[in-house]
């Protein structure tokens, strides 16, 4: 179940994401340390032909997400169609047809759909009036 992994891979990449929005050393700000900005909700893109069970990935999220900075956080799956399409002429290539374009019979070429993004972090946060991000 890689799905445990990937929910790894996702907190990780929350943390990542919010280090820059913390005051640097030895700027003042109203930012105190006791306050700590809360992800509220993640929203992640999971294509088709990614391999990922979303149910799985939801529950291995409920059960990760303990003591992690997504503790108390929701996280939204946003589903992406295949699409597969012409690298030639761009014409994109109906569902259950062969991969092939029917004008210039190049093989096609995978768009979208095997994807998992972290689309978005929605965060509450405490006064940030001082706060300067370079």
């Amino acid at each position: 179940m890689h799905e445990y992994s990937i929910v790894q891979s996702l907190v990780d990449c929350v943390e990542k994401n919010l280090r820059p929005l913390r005051p640097l050393c030895g700027e003042k700000s109203n930012h105190k340390e006791d306050e700590k900005d809360e992800v509220r909700r993640i929203i992640v893109r999971i294509g088709e032909l990614s391999a990922v069970d979303c149910e799985l990935l939801a529950t291995a999220f409920e059960v990760f997400r303990a003591g992690t900075i997504c503790e108390n956080a929701t996280m939204s799956i946003e589903r992406v169609p295949v699409r597969w399409c012409c690298p030639k002429c761009g014409a994109e290539i109906a569902k259950g047809f062969a991969l092939r374009c029917n004008d210039c019979h190049e093989p096609a070429r995978l768009e979208s759909g095997d994807e998992i993004i972290l689309q978005r972090i929605e965060l509450e946060v405490p006064d940030v009036s001082g706060l300067r991000v370079r």
